[in-house]
């Protein structure tokens, strides 16, 4: 499984940028030349519970950073450096050089492999709708949202927002905000009848706002979503590393200790689909 910049880059499927763009990032070869030798690597992720967050002193936090620091470890380092941004800026903030691995639990769309590379998945993931308790309005579905002309609320640059412009919702009744806290408050506040996005995300604001609750049942446009970590479109020698390192490392005794505290579960485990797949649409 999000944000502001997105009003401008068209749901992260910006243009790559000009390669001047990237004098600020490691080169081919120079970040896996980096984890090897113990240096400190900059990971940037954004506020998403419980997929990567900031905890205490911006700790890095949820099931993606979990994973994230164990290959990392068994690649050679330790030393990590969090960076906490809005989502729309994680792809842009990864080209400047802000950061050396998204690890925010990005879903892989053939517009964001324009821009990224991405590892095979770490997991698949269903969305949820985040409605009123009781569910006013009845909502079941996104076409449930589009026939009775009501708004759904989501994160600008989440997936979702294509998702509900398939099956038929104007711009109009989409509202995209700035994050996860953004559509809880507008559910709450009724300027949207549903909030769309990742099921461990909704979940956690239905178990602890007693005002909204998932919809059940909910039918979504899309049934999985595939997270990876990203790089750099000139790093795929980092991204073979990754991979090698997490075929040994997905679904391990070692993997369920350190996401199970966060809700991933072995239901979420990789279901063969690859990222090629996934870039190809």
């Amino acid at each position: 499984m999000r944000r502001a910049i997105q009003r401008g880059l068209a749901a992260l499927g910006i243009a790559a940028l000009a390669v001047g763009s990237l004098a600020g990032s490691a080169t081919a070869g120079e970040l896996l030349d980096k984890i090897k030798n113990g240096e400190t690597i900059r990971i940037g992720f954004s506020n998403e519970i419980p997929w990567a967050y900031p905890g205490d002193g911006n700790a890095p936090l949820g099931f993606v950073n979990a994973i994230t620091l164990d290959i990392l470890k068994k690649m050679g380092t330790t030393n990590i450096e969090p960076i906490v941004t809005e989502w729309g800026s994680l792809i842009p903030g990864l080209q400047a050089g802000r950061f050396d691995i998204i690890t925010g639990g990005m879903y892989i769309l053939p517009e964001r492999c324009r821009n990224a590379l991405f590892t095979e998945p770490l997991g698949t993931f269903a969305d949820a709708l985040l409605v009123k308790t009781g569910n006013p309005d009845d909502l079941h579905s996104f076409e449930d949202i589009r026939d009775k002309d009501l708004t759904l609320v989501t994160g600008a640059g989440y997936n979702t927002v294509k998702n509900a412009r398939n099956v038929g919702l104007t711009d109009d009744q989409i509202m995209q905000v700035a994050g996860p806290a953004e559509i809880l408050q507008a559910v709450k506040a009724g300027r949207a009848a549903g909030g769309g996005g990742t099921y461990f995300t909704m979940k956690e604001f239905a178990d602890k706002d007693d005002a909204v609750e998932l919809a059940d049942p909910f039918t979504p446009p899309v049934i999985d979503g595939y997270p990876g970590l990203a790089f750099l479109p000139n790093q795929q020698e980092e991204v073979d590393a990754f991979n090698a390192a997490l075929a040994e490392y997905i679904g391990s005794d070692e993997m369920m200790e350190s996401v199970g505290e966060y809700g991933y579960s072995k239901a979420n485990l990789p279901d063969g689909t690859t990222t090629a797949e996934l870039c190809a649409g």
